[in-house]
């Protein structure tokens, strides 16, 4: 091991108790967080255990922060994020964040048509949509409302919400979704669809 490699996972102990500290966060609550023992978590912190990325994903995660922030690493001189596209019920999320945890950017293409089932639903944060191209029609609540190129629309996940294309041409939007929007938007699949299937 090299001595500037040895350094970087000696600083990684100190460094994750300074961001433990500044959240207010006890080694219990990060604990239950993360499912990592109160014990391993101490030592850890420490130095008395060295890091391994079984343990740092999890951390990142808890701490919202990028994992290479844990460790210290050196830019990568590469900013450009590298979207995978995510296909759920025929809608193309394609991520422009990586960053893990708070908010998380998406452009969203809806294809022709595409119909949401006409059923609103409700979750946990908040939604931030901007319609780069196509329109697209947003049930909320009581609302009807169809959006076009520029046009912007927030709103509270509490409100019951479905989003859908009327047009015969693809629309693309730019969502911002908190964590828990990201989750039911993005992650969540409906039940009996087979995972590998996208």
């Amino acid at each position: 091991m090299t001595e500037d490699f040895a350094e970087v996972l000696d600083n990684v102990g100190p460094r994750l108790r300074r961001l433990r500290q500044q959240r207010g966060t006890t080694l219990t609550d990060l604990s239950a967080a993360t499912g990592i023992s109160v014990s391993t978590l101490s030592r850890l912190e420490s130095g008395q255990r060295r890091p391994t990325l079984e343990l740092l994903l999890p951390l990142a995660r808890a701490h919202q922060v990028p994992l290479d922030e844990l460790v210290d690493a050196p830019a990568t001189g590469d900013p450009r994020v590298h979207a995978r596209p995510i296909v759920r019920n025929g809608v193309t999320f394609l991520p422009l964040t990586r960053r893990p945890g708070g908010v998380q950017a998406f452009k969203q293409i809806l294809p022709p048509r595409h119909q949401c089932g006409g059923e609103q639903k409700t979750h946990e944060g908040y939604e931030w949509l901007y319609v780069l191209s196509g329109r697209v029609r947003l049930l909320l609540g009581e609302h009807d409302i169809v959006l076009t190129a520029g046009e912007v629309a927030e709103f509270d996940t509490h409100v019951p919400h479905a989003i859908s294309n009327p047009d015969d041409v693809p629309a693309e939007v730019l969502n911002l979704f908190g964590p828990q929007g990201e989750r039911v938007h993005v992650r969540a699949r409906p039940a009996g669809r087979d995972p590998k299937a996208r």
